[in-house]
């Protein structure tokens, strides 16, 4: 299959291109002028490259025809770093949604799958379906449920088979430093103290590995169609799994509790992935081997 990724120099985006080219697919990514693409150096050569971005669709539904993928996958967005959730920039990325689903159809494109994301749903204090009805809190929310929303009735309008996938939290080698998993590694490494909250939060992470597979699945299932949780089945308190990263460093300290909960504080991130695991999908690492890994893999990159 012929199949075009936006996002690839992203984290999970990387993990996607990677699996496709595993699996023998001809996969080709967007890049922009001026992009590092230090996640896909060990697959770089064997990619076909659109330079270009989302905001120049002229450009970019020329580098798209002359590819005629089969299938898209947009992991690309705007703004994904907390501070950025709530800017009103997080508009623009449904129309690049929207404009890239006509340029995916116009290519000759069939198939589009989008990535979607759990904060669509805003807080429920249970593992969440397909059917909870969405009520985001944030602007990223807002705009990824409409970017949603308006690719799947445009791609029904030009006749693309449709999957969005609603992604709960992952993790992995190569995850940006920011987040929680590489902030503790970069910490507790240096024998620091991290604060934290009391961390009584029932989490789900999943290995980017396992999430990419899934989406390689999606688009090798036909019935694959709507929406879908991407998440972990299994949601421990994110206090075992700090702990256990911890263990597994040796040093440091967790400074638990010393960090208040936001007032729209998520304690409960679970996804029910009933509707994946019907298409065969089942996660293929556990947490304490694919924490393993992560830290080897940054204690190899110093």
């Amino acid at each position: 299959m012929r199949i075009f990724v936006t996002g690839a120099t992203g984290f999970l985006g990387s993990y996607v291109a990677e699996d496709l080219v595993a699996q023998g697919h001809d996969v080709a990514v967007l890049l922009r002028p001026g992009t590092r693409p230090w996640r896909l150096g060990a697959i770089l050569n064997r990619l076909n490259v659109i330079d270009g971005t989302l905001d120049a669709p002229t450009a970019l539904g020329k580098g798209l025809r002359s590819f005629a993928p089969d299938a898209v996958v947009h992991m690309a967005w705007r703004g994904v770093g907390n501070s950025e959730r709530i800017s009103k920039d997080q508009a623009r990325n449904i129309v690049d949604a929207v404009e890239l689903a006509d340029l995916a159809a116009d290519a000759g494109a069939t198939i589009f799958v989008g990535a979607g994301s759990q904060a669509e749903y805003g807080p429920y204090d249970r593992a969440i379906t397909e059917n909870d009805a969405p009520r985001p809190t944030t602007l990223y929310g807002i705009a990824k449920l409409a970017s949603g929303l308006m690719v799947e009735r445009r791609c029904a309008e030009r006749e693309l088979r449709f999957a969005w996938l609603r992604i709960f939290s992952t993790y992995g080698p190569k995850e940006g430093e920011s987040w929680l998993i590489p902030s503790l590694i970069r910490t507790l490494r240096a024998n620091g103290h991290m604060a934290l909250t009391a961390c009584e939060q029932r989490w789900g992470f999943l290995h980017a590995r396992d999430a990419a597979a899934a989406v390689r699945l999606v688009l090798a299932s036909p019935a694959a169609q709507g929406t879908y949780n991407l998440g972990s089945p299994d949601a421990p308190p994110l206090r075992d799994t700090v702990r256990r990263l911890r263990d597994l460093i040796g040093a440091g300290e967790l400074g638990l509790g010393e960090v208040p909960y936001r007032p729209d504080q998520v304690m409960v991130l679970a996804a029910d992935v009933t509707r994946l695991e019907a298409l065969g999908w089942r996660p293929a690492l556990g947490l304490d081997q694919g924490l393993r890994e992560t830290l080897a893999w940054y204690e190899a990159a110093e």
